[in-house]
């Protein structure tokens, strides 16, 4: 029996499903579904397991869509927004995505990202045993794409009218490279994906050396912040409408990472994992060492992200040493 309050309806024909996310520390996924008399959208799915698959249908089920007449929009590779989507295409479905997304994603499919992934933590001071607990858990390539299929790629500004809804694709790298999000200027209404969360704060993680995530995200947050937004669609958590105090929160809260992070470097050289290691994370353990490996695996990517940021600013500078990467003070 699917619960009634896993339903919601936000405006006219807007409504969200909340699909449960077992394996994560997340809980659950907000699926928008826009019914239309022509065709249907979904945006983002969930994992391409039995439970979100399972409240996916019956949700689509209450709401009486048809997904032969239904589309998708993916606002980033992650497999909690995308991996479901496969399982739900007809075959004269579009699925949207930014192409920078897909790229990734083809990456992933390829096999060549988690061992450049995998070596990159390595080069940080991940320990093999723990990087290895890590990557156990299952991979974007054994829960993605498993039925060909022709994407639509949508750019920044792109327009996506759908029945009563015209929206206007906003890029917002950050979260991820190509992180793209939905604005309708006439209602009003911004759907987030992950780059703007309520009660929580986005993971801004960098991996690899050309990467400077949360340079990108702080510029997409001022981008977001001129936009006339009243409601607030998140990819998690509550709906929200304080749109820009928001925005101004989620600065404070990464310039306070980049202080912590300073006053971190100034006890001597450190690589990231001993950087992360030292920094205060909202997480239900004891201890740094009682952390599960996966949440270390997040943890060294948010520190890599900063302290990348730190070094594009000239506050801290990066050396090589038996290649392994240790940041200094400048």
């Amino acid at each position: 029996m699917f619960p009634e309050n896993m339903i919601e309806q936000i405006t006219a024909n807007l409504y969200k499903i909340e699909i449960p996310l077992p394996e994560l520390e997340l809980e659950s996924i907000n699926s928008y579904v826009i019914k239309a008399e022509n065709r249907n959208l979904i945006i983002d799915t969930g994992i391409n397991i039995e439970e979100c698959s399972n409240a996916m249908h019956a949700g689509l089920k209450k709401l009486e869509v048809d997904l032969e007449k239904t589309d998708f929009f993916i606002t980033h590779f992650h497999l909690d927004h995308f991996s479901l989507a496969p399982t739900l295409i007809a075959d004269k479905s579009t699925i949207y995505i930014n192409k920078i997304e897909f790229d990734i994603i083809d990456r992933i499919r390829s096999g060549n990202f988690l061992p450049e992934l995998a070596n990159s933590s390595r080069m940080n001071g991940f320990p093999e045993d723990e990087l290895q607990e890590a990557l156990r858990f299952p991979p974007v390539n054994e829960r993605g794409w498993k039925r060909p299929h022709p994407f639509t790629f949508l750019q920044d500004k792109d327009t996506l009218n759908i029945g009563d809804y015209q929206f206007k694709c906003i890029l917002t790298p950050g979260h991820t490279k190509g992180h793209t999000c939905l604005y309708e200027p006439n209602k009003k209404i911004f759907i987030s994906g992950d780059h703007l969360l309520g009660s929580i704060t986005p993971a801004i993680l960098a991996r690899f050396d050309d990467e400077n995530p949360l340079e990108e995200y702080l510029l997409s947050l001022s981008r977001v912040y001129k936009l006339d937004i009243e409601l607030v669609l998140p990819g998690h958590k509550d709906i929200f409408r304080n749109c820009k105090e928001r925005i101004r929160e989620l600065k404070d809260h990464h310039q306070e990472r980049l202080d912590e992070v300073i006053s971190i470097m100034k006890e001597g050289s450190k690589n990231a994992y001993e950087v992360a290691s030292q920094m205060v994370w909202n997480i239900d353990c004891d201890s740094w060492n009682s952390f599960p490996a996966m949440q270390k695996f997040f943890a060294i990517g948010e520190a890599i992200a900063h302290l990348k940021y730190l070094e594009e600013k000239g506050k801290i500078r990066k050396e090589i040493r038996e290649q392994k990467i240790v940041y200094l003070m400048a």
